[in-house]
């Protein structure tokens, strides 16, 4: 086996391939240190390809497994005796165990030895398989096949992975045909011969990529089962909110956070005028971890009636407008916009409506829930003013409807005080009720809070769910958004409710019926939640503090004299306050606005620990891409000089390019003997090439070195030669 760069490339894409079989563990399993296992592979590619002896192989990999088995699970120091008593004496305990098959008794400590023991394993069977065999399509195949089912049945994105391992598998197999090929046939490879082959390889393995990922791709012909397969499956826990959900609507929302993978299932599409949110029930009492309905009213009604639930007050300019929605899911709810007035149903069914949840029930006349093909909504758009808004002030302590106001603004009694700390931070200044929904609505997007759906924590068992995104997080969805939101107002004595449903959807077309109307189609992932507070002299107003989501409630910030409102102003960013803010945190803060060496290396090393791959990944593709020019200088070297001399104009040019020349004829092997002349040197190469170019040009590089100037138009003449002799320098 050599150790050229062709075997170097083919351990390379070896070990990709096989670093694509760890990246989902950390994801998927509650394996850490997962940087330790890649670094096991690497070190084990580096001895391969490095032709050690097999018992320094073996030391240095051991050496690095005990390293690794400390690191993981001990506390004592590396070169401690005590430790590795203990780990022996557990390897022979685990031993038993798998003999008398008890095999969910192994410690961890054991579990870590076989998982190295099997990348081990693997390194050699990519070895044996790339420069024995010469084939590894099995293995590529089983990769492929590996990530395509994570990606399908997990919330691992093997988007990226897929392509990676294309472009990993490809350069290999074809490599290895190469090699193949020129063993069949006992032809010797030379550079040129590589080449012809390596450059269409590569031609093809780009082509292909760039296709893949740029080109049109058809819609699927039948519609995603996983969707329904995860949303029917136990959620992953005993209060069935612990494990990873799937989006969409849910009645539970007692418990609150946990990540959720996408579901873009269709649930509905509606032809409008315009592109609305769709509610379909609100909720009013927050526990701490969720949200709940403290009561419920059950009103009948039928369809054409009036909506039994309050609308806008006179105040309130509105216009009206009416939607057809068509139905994918089979809920017995209706879904229906803001200011919903009638529905138009097909059939003569039967409806229910909670009055406080907001929630409208369906079912035919044998009281069975039902789910109608399609229905139209009448429903009233609002326009705000801004300063009929503002009327609410902090001064208005209670509401004419004094049941209403105790409703909602009700909060658990050990509701974390550093939340209503906070959000007096964030309103300070401000006399009502509608600049402090604003302000607290406007502080998610200028406070370092991050949209995630899929890294979003749990509160603890004595956490409260908005203090734990306020203050520790800081990242999440909708919920976390909303309910904070919800909250904060809360606090300050301003009335919120928690409103579920759905957002405007994606467009799809122009109605063919009325060009004026658009069709829109939303899916489950269009789920969403948001907030409405309550305005006396306006009724419910909804506000969107959910980062990347604009509602299209309309509200003018004109006067009636039509200038601007000159009381719209942002609020500067609030820093969040210290839960628990002590005299000796208080000095602490001032002093974390100094220069900080400590909070530099955390920071740094927080980089390191989330970029880690991406750094190592980029310093082999370096280390690659330095190696592959460095053997290919004699290529492109003499090709950049071509380059750069061509644009010179200046005869003084020619000794610059004389000893340019001299380095290249250097390089390629042709080198000057010690105390050997110019002109004897120029003769050596004129008659290695058999002409006479080389005395030439060392007549010139004389004549200026002795006399430091030069006939005019000399480089103009010597620039022809100079060239000929530079090209035939080109490996």
């Amino acid at each position: 086996m050599k150790r050229d760069l062709p075997t170097l490339l083919l351990y390379v894409f070896g070990f990709l391939l096989l670093w694509e079989w760890l990246r989902p563990m950390e994801q998927l399993t509650d394996t850490e240190n997962i940087e330790m296992f890649i670094i096991f592979l690497l070190i084990s590619f580096i001895c391969s390809y490095s032709k050690l002896r097999w018992i320094w192989q073996s030391l240095i990999k051991i050496g690095y497994i005990l390293l690794a088995i400390n690191w993981f699970h001990y506390e004592e120091g590396f070169f401690k005796l005590e430790w590795l008593f203990a780990f022996f004496s557990d390897l022979l305990g685990n031993i038993s165990l798998i003999i008398g098959r008890n095999w969910s008794e192994i410690s961890n400590e054991f579990r870590s030895v076989l998982f190295f023991v099997l990348l081990w394993l693997m390194v050699y069977l990519i070895h044996y398989w790339l420069l024995n065999r010469q084939k590894i399509f099995i293995f590529f195949l089983m990769t492929i096949i590996y990530i395509t089912i994570l990606d399908t049945f997990t919330t691992y994105d093997a988007q990226v992975a897929i392509v990676r391992t294309v472009i990993a598998g490809f350069a290999v197999m074809g490599m290895l045909t190469y090699y193949r090929i020129l063993a069949k046939e006992s032809v010797s490879t030379g550079s040129s011969l590589t080449g012809k082959w390596m450059k269409p390889l590569v031609f093809m393995i780009t082509l292909c990529v760039v296709v893949g990922m740029f080109g049109p791709k058809l819609e699927p012909i039948w519609p995603d089962p996983v969707p329904y397969l995860t949303a029917a499956a136990d959620k992953g826990g005993d209060d069935g909110k612990s494990g990873i959900s799937s989006v969409g609507y849910d009645e539970d929302d007692s418990q609150l956070g946990g990540p959720f993978i996408g579901d873009d299932s269709i649930v509905f599409r509606y032809e409008a005028n315009v592109r609305n949110y769709w509610k379909v029930e609100t909720k009013d009492a927050y526990t701490g971890k969720g949200w709940m309905a403290s009561e419920s009213n059950q009103v009948p009604f039928r369809s054409q009636a009036l909506v039994p639930i309050s609308s806008y007050p006179p105040e309130v300019e509105t216009t009206d407008d009416k939607a057809t929605l068509s139905m994918y899911m089979e809920y017995n709810h209706l879904i229906y916009p803001a200011g919903i007035q009638r529905f138009d149903l097909q059939y003569n069914y039967f409806l229910e409506i909670d009055t406080f949840m907001e929630k409208i029930l369906i079912f035919d006349a044998a009281a069975k829930p039902v789910t109608p093909d399609a229905y139209t909504v009448e429903f009233k758009v609002p326009s705000y003013k801004a300063s009929d808004l503002r009327k609410t002030t902090v001064a208005e302590a209670t509401l004419a409807d004094t049941d209403l106001y105790l409703k909602y603004t009700q909060l658990p009694e050990d509701i974390p005080a550093s939340i209503k700390q906070l959000a007096e931070g964030i309103t300070a200044g401000k006399t009502n009720w509608f600049d402090k929904a604003k302000a607290v609505e406007r502080y998610f997007s200028a406070s370092g809070f991050r949209y995630d759906q899929r890294n979003v924590e749990i509160p603890g068992e004595e956490e409260d769910y908005v203090e734990q995104f306020l203050f520790d997080t800081k990242t999440g969805y909708c919920d976390n958004f909303s309910t904070s939101m919800a909250v904060m107002l809360r606090t300050l004595g301003i009335p919120t409710r928690w409103v579920k449903g759905y957002t405007g959807g994606e467009f799809i077309k122009t109605s063919t019926e009325n060009l004026s109307r658009e069709i829109y189609e939303v899916t489950n992932n269009n789920a969403h939640s948001w907030v409405e507070v309550y305005f006396p002299n306006q009724g419910w107003v909804p506000f969107e503090p959910t980062m990347g989501f604009t509602n299209d409630v309309s509200i003018s910030y004109l006067n009636e004299d039509g200038t601007p409102d000159s009381t719209e102003v942002v609020a500067p960013p609030v820093s969040k306050p210290q839960k628990d803010l002590t005299e000796d945190s208080k000095s602490k803060v001032d002093k974390d606005k100094s220069f900080d060496m400590k909070l530099i290396w955390e920071n740094a090393q927080s980089f390191l620990k989330d970029y880690w791959k991406l750094l190592l990944f980029s310093a082999i593709v370096v280390m690659a891409a330095a190696g592959i020019l460095y053997l290919n200088r004699g290529k492109w070297i003499p090709r950049y000089y071509l380059l750069r001399f061509r644009l010179k104009k200046k005869d003084e040019s020619v000794a610059e390019a004389y000893l340019v020349l001299l380095s290249q004829l250097e390089r390629l092997g042709l080198k000057r003997k010690e105390n050997q002349t110019l002109r004897s040197y120029a003769r050596y190469i004129d008659s290695f090439f058999l002409s006479r170019e080389m005395s030439r040009i060392t007549k010139q590089y004389e004549e200026y070195l002795y006399h430091h100037s030069l006939p005019e138009g000399s480089w103009k003449e010597t620039h022809e030669l100079w060239e000929n002799l530079i090209k035939k320098t080109i490996a």
